[in-house]
């Protein structure tokens, strides 16, 4: 999930503490020279961090403008504006996540539970981007942390209907879990969420492949769309990269194929770095498309990653299967990384 925040550094400390996202992959300040369609023409420089929680699922591309003030929604967004609502967390035991949970930061007033009868609770960070603890048992490892990493997401859509084939065609969300109509309690301690929606929560009906599939785990994709309210777009008149939820990103294999695979669905890609990308202590190839509301899903093949950076040990993923799974302990030493 790439998040876009007024300060790095502060936010990561936020995240470690409060989410354990406190593996770094990397950390590169840069100049963001490829997003023109997206910063207004214009290169401009960002300073960025991905981490990780090492239990399991994806993680956090915390992004920063340097040469610039992010800009914050025009708008209070309400739930079912059209872009990336909410970032799901994994935990598991949400009512452990929900005791010990800083109550500061807290949206609900006690675990809900969604139509499909899984619990959760929402958050709030300190930059006002919200986040949904999910219950989960899908799992790389356990440490004693009350979360994991990301789950997935909650985006609002202006026709549900058509974004479940999106997702389903092209990011292989192929399998519906629950799909309803009405008004839903589990959201009402959200901004508009005692709204009507139309509500769908997909997930993947295959096991997902690559080096990195047994960490990352799987996901969920919901759907909402609000009849009572038109959704606006979360980031008009704003750059990518501005405060908030800028982007899904997924670890691909494959890039050509996927690309004319997008192509022939009807969403090229408007964003192609056409061969391995530096991002300092990372590497890899990567690429954006628009999902039918204009949300930005970003793919990424990794070519370099590191394992442990003290020692100077980094893996290049080109010399190797790419479908094949590394092995646990390698992955379980990239929290030698770990920052408290």
């Amino acid at each position: 999930m790439g998040i876009g925040i007024p300060n790095v550094h502060e936010a990561w400390t936020w995240y470690r503490n409060n989410l354990s996202m406190d593996v770094p992959v990397f950390e590169e300040a840069a100049t963001a020279a490829l997003m023109l369609p997206y910063t207004g023409g214009k290169p401009h420089d960002r300073h960025a961090i991905l981490a990780l929680n090492m239990q399991g699922g994806g993680g956090f591309e915390i992004w920063q403008y340097t040469s610039r003030t992010p800009v914050a929604a025009e708008f209070e967004s309400k739930l079912g504006d059209l872009g990336i609502n909410i970032c799901k967390m994994k935990s598991p035991d949400v009512d452990k996540a929900f005791a010990n949970f800083d109550k500061t930061y807290l949206l609900s007033k006690h675990v809900e539970k969604a139509p499909n009868g899984i619990k959760h609770f929402f958050v709030k960070d300190p930059y006002g981007n919200i986040f949904q603890i999910t219950e989960s048992d899908n799992w790389f490892s356990s440490r004693g942390d009350d979360t994991g990493g990301v789950y997935g997401a909650i985006l609002g859509v202006s026709d549900i209907d058509k974004s479940i084939e999106f997702y389903s065609k092209i990011l292989g969300y192929d399998k519906v879990l629950w799909q309803g109509e009405g008004k839903y309690d589990d959201l009402s301690s959200l901004n508009s969420g005692r709204s009507s929606f139309k509500r769908a929560i997909l997930t993947h009906s295959k096991d997902r492949q690559g080096g990195f599939s047994q960490l990352l785990g799987s996901s969920q994709i919901e759907l909402v769309q609000n009849l009572d309210e038109k959704g606006q777009n979360i980031y008009q008149n704003r750059f990518w990269g501005d405060l908030g939820f800028i982007h899904l990103c997924f670890d691909i294999i494959g890039m050509q194929a996927l690309k004319d695979e997008c192509e022939a669905a009807g969403h090229p890609f408007t964003v192609d770095s056409a061969n391995s990308f530096d991002m300092g202590d990372a590497a890899g190839h990567f690429s954006y498309i628009e999902d039918p509301d204009g949300t930005l899903i970003e793919f990424v093949e990794t070519h370099k990653i590191p394992i442990f950076k003290k020692i100077g040990w980094y893996l290049d993923l080109r010399k190797r299967d790419a479908l094949k799974p590394l092995p646990r302990w390698m992955i379980k030493s990239m929290a030698l990384n770990r920052k408290k």
